[in-house]
């Protein structure tokens, strides 16, 4: 066979060598930081830390979850996420079920499909959408920073293509016992998507957890600000007033930076792997028809 052969058996070590190498690269910046977050403030502030901690110390973290600015900013991202991706995940499916169907079955599929297109076109603008959300009073709520987002059309495009590969056969079944569009969606349609659904979802988690401009334009309390808008006034616009003073003079704000980093991307790194093994068969969506 083919995968016996020596052109292919060279090809193979060339391979996984050139892709162990991409992925030392990619966790050697996240080891780097994780050093430097446990690292003590004199290492740290002159830029001695490498890839082993000098002066270990968990102070950092201890400090960092005793602030209670930086729970509640995880809290509410930890909420945003599991409450966005889900509803988000409810519209969506149920927006490309509805357009997966042939324009037979559902006549005005194509006027809906344009209108759904259109928007991936042309958007409103940052200042129709500011009043839009001050007008509907939703400043300063967890509704701001779902609700804008909810329908993907891009996702929405990526389920539509995936519906559209399942076999008709199992839908004529279904309605031949007597099940409905809902009942057909929900027992047939679903379990075979698995694997667009848990791409898909993934895609909307990593949105929902690193979105940061939002937060900032819609949000005005601190106790409300998601992570990664709370993560940015201490790193980028270095605002460390949300921290205690003495904290702040004993540790390294480097140290402290490196620290929120590491755990606000950790959440994903975490989850990512669960839905690995349905991401590359996902992402291909649409590309094998019946």
């Amino acid at each position: 066979m083919y995968h016996k052969t020596l052109p292919y058996r060279i090809f193979s070590i060339i391979n996984y060598a050139f892709l162990a190498i991409v992925a030392v690269l990619c966790l050697l910046p996240m080891l780097h930081l994780f050093m430097v977050s446990i690292s003590s403030q004199a290492p740290a502030n002159a830029g001695l830390v490498k890839f082993w901690p000098i002066g270990f110390t968990l102070e950092a973290y201890t400090k960092t979850f005793g602030n209670a600015n930086f729970l509640s900013s995880l809290w509410v991202s930890v909420e945003r996420t599991v409450i966005g991706t889900a509803l988000a995940m409810v519209v969506n499916t149920a927006a490309a079920y509805a357009l997966s169907k042939e324009a037979h079955t559902f006549r005005a599929r194509n006027i809906y499909l344009w209108y759904f297109v259109i928007t991936m076109l042309f958007t409103g603008g940052l200042i129709p959408s500011y009043i839009l959300i001050l007008k509907l009073g939703l400043m300063n709520t967890l509704a701001a920073l779902i609700l804008p987002g909810l329908v993907g059309v891009y996702n929405v495009i990526l389920l539509l293509n995936f519906f559209r590969a399942v076999p008709k056969d199992l839908e004529e079944a279904a309605f031949m016992d007597g099940a409905g569009y809902l009942r057909t969606f929900i027992s047939i349609y679903l379990p075979i998507s698995l694997p667009a659904i848990a791409t898909v979802s993934l895609f909307i988690m990593v949105g929902h957890w690193n979105a940061y401009f939002d937060g900032l334009i819609y949000i005005k309390e601190s106790e409300n600000l998601p992570l990664a808008s709370f993560m940015q006034t201490i790193i980028v616009q270095a605002d460390m007033t949300k921290f205690d003073a003495t904290f702040v003079a004993n540790l390294s704000q480097r140290t402290i930076r490196a620290s929120q980093i590491f755990i606000g991307a950790l959440p994903i790194l975490l989850v990512y792997p669960f839905l690995q093994r349905f991401f590359v068969k996902g992402i291909v969506i649409g590309a094998v028809k019946e």
